[in-house]
């Protein structure tokens, strides 16, 4: 139940990611490799605001204005530009990796290749049905139940995010109906960064220790439960976040931890082959 209880914290700091992720991909029609190293960069602002006297938690909120921030201008200062010259989707995609190598070894470059860790108290251990959590994991658990939530409410019962789900489902209607797409573009993005910048500090502080290139194979991750649940489906991402991360970390109990990944990397090459648009997507959602 340990290997189970750990899936459980994997999941939970995945699905904070994914479902930015998604929404990302489903406003904006743009697959953002580049998300993994927003994650750690926010993830390294926090832990610097933590070193100088602000305590770990207080220092999370750095880290979610620095997602948000870091995301809106991507988009603004960068993606927006190629993909209004009617730019082929790859061409997109290969400026997001080079972002995303831009900003993951030139933050290696600024803090060096050393492991940092917040300076935080992981609290008490408790035995909860046959898996041992600390206080840590626990506060984890209940910041991923509240995200869910609150994305749930946003999509369905709010104005604004009604306007998300009609841009994504056809813009240009959108557009004709009266719905400001580029407004709501840009608050998808500033919404989705504060996730990454979220899950960015929550994932470094699960890990223990961290360096610049810690998330850098969190995409496979990212992608694997996005296609696994159906892309920009946001409650797709939520069940595939729970899916890789429990099957990632439980399989860790019976093959080398170091291998891990390759569980979702198998996860996502066969639902691609047998079926790309996921389990809660459609053909339409391609």
């Amino acid at each position: 139940m340990s290997s189970f209880g750990f899936g459980l914290i994997t999941a939970a700091v995945l699905a904070i990611a994914t479902v930015g992720f998604t929404m990302q991909f489903a406003v904006t029609n743009v697959l953002n490799l580049a998300y993994g190293s927003i994650m750690i960069n926010s993830a390294f602002v926090a832990y610097y605001a933590n070193v100088h006297g602000v305590t770990a938690w207080a220092s999370l909120p750095f880290g979610v204005v620095t997602g948000a921030v870091a995301s809106w201008a991507l988009n603004r200062f960068v993606f927006t530009p190629f993909q209004r010259r009617n730019l082929a989707p790859i061409t997109v995609v290969i400026v997001a990796l080079g972002v995303d190598l831009i900003g993951t070894f030139g933050l290696q470059a600024i803090v060096g290749g050393s492991y940092v860790s917040y300076r935080q108290n992981t609290g008490h251990e408790y035995h909860i049905l046959g898996m041992f959590l600390s206080g840590l994991q626990l506060i984890i658990l209940a910041i991923c139940a509240v995200v869910l939530v609150t994305i749930h409410w946003l999509l369905r019962y709010t104005r604004l995010g009604k306007a998300m789900r009609a841009t994504s489902a056809n813009p240009n209607l959108a557009r004709n109906s009266g719905v400001k797409t580029q407004f709501i573009i840009s608050t998808t993005w500033l919404i989705s960064g504060a996730l990454c910048g979220l899950a960015g500090v929550v994932f470094a502080m699960n890990n223990g220790v961290f360096e610049a290139t810690s998330a850098q194979l969190y995409i496979v991750l990212l992608l694997a439960a996005m296609f696994l649940g159906g892309p920009g489906e946001p409650y797709g991402a939520m069940f595939g976040a729970m899916v890789i991360g429990l099957s990632t970390e439980v399989s860790a109990a019976y093959v080398n931890p170091q291998y891990k990944e390759v569980i979702a990397f198998v996860a996502l090459l066969g639902m691609l082959t047998f079926r790309p648009y996921g389990i809660f997507g459609s053909e339409k959602t391609l």
